[in-house]
């Protein structure tokens, strides 16, 4: 009996996994998800996108940090998700003449931030206008990196930051030093404590998975959007797996 349920979830998980790849291959070809009508509003994200639009307009700077997490951790994903951030805004912003700038605390993902710049860069075909400058590792203690980067925004002037990686109790200090009276600072990160100083100290704080959306909704690319809505698919099949096995056993059909 043992045997024969564990045969049957291997069997269910399989059919999951299968069905969220093909999902995800089928729905760009179907349907491209745009934020505010296919995704729901998020107001840090909207307030991003329009700081950007502003920072191109007024020839100020966009400033992305991607924290100190290792490439090797799985706590990493939030710095990926930023770096997929940042190639769309760094192609936003290639045109102006103070283009956007990456921030890291550990080595690796400086390497990643500079492999960025130059994608994107290519992708807008500006390489002339590329400077490995644009990515920079500001420190590799937590303190360190957080006063880099700090005064990397305060240095080129930085009329948006976007934080996306993670951080420690450091990230405290970071928002303080980038604040401003026309300065937005949107920030999220994996960490719960580190969850709690930016809910009190950033302009626009991401919330829980909040973070691993900014992709889709900066369209850095169709996977990010059509991850979304497979992953709320499932949420609403699992919803009504739920409630539908809590029928069948008030019904009394199941032991």
């Amino acid at each position: 009996m043992i045997s024969l349920s564990s045969g049957i979830l291997s069997i269910v998980g399989m059919a999951f996994v299968v069905l969220f790849g093909l999902l995800m291959l089928v729905l760009p070809v179907v349907k491209q998800p745009r934020p505010g009508r296919d995704l729901r509003p998020l107001r840090a994200l909207s307030r991003l996108r329009h700081a950007l639009s502003l920072t191109v307009e007024a020839g100020t700077r966009f400033h992305i940090s991607l924290g100190r997490g290792e490439i090797t951790h799985p706590r990493t994903a939030s710095a990926f998700v930023g770096l997929s951030a940042a190639h769309r805004l760094v192609e936003a912003t290639a045109v102006s003449d103070r283009p956007a700038i990456i921030t890291a605390g550990t080595g690796p993902l400086g390497i990643l931030a500079r492999s960025t710049l130059r994608s994107a860069y290519a992708a807008e075909a500006y390489e002339s206008r590329y400077r490995p400058a644009y990515g920079r590792v500001t420190g590799l203690t937590p303190f360190s990196y957080a006063a880099g980067a700090m005064l990397a925004a305060r240095d080129d002037d930085a009329a948006a930051n976007f934080l996306s990686g993670s951080f420690g109790a450091e990230v405290a200090l970071m928002t303080d030093g980038m604040a401003g009276e026309n300065t937005l600072t949107v920030a999220g990160t994996d960490s719960v404590a580190a969850q709690a100083v930016l809910y009190a100290a950033a302009d626009e704080p991401l919330i829980g998975e909040e973070v691993f959306a900014s992709g889709a909704y900066l369209n850095a690319g169709p996977l990010h959007g059509t991850s979304l809505l497979t992953q709320d698919f499932f949420r609403w099949l699992l919803i009504l797996a739920i409630l539908g096995g809590t029928v069948v056993k008030m019904l009394g059909v199941l032991p």
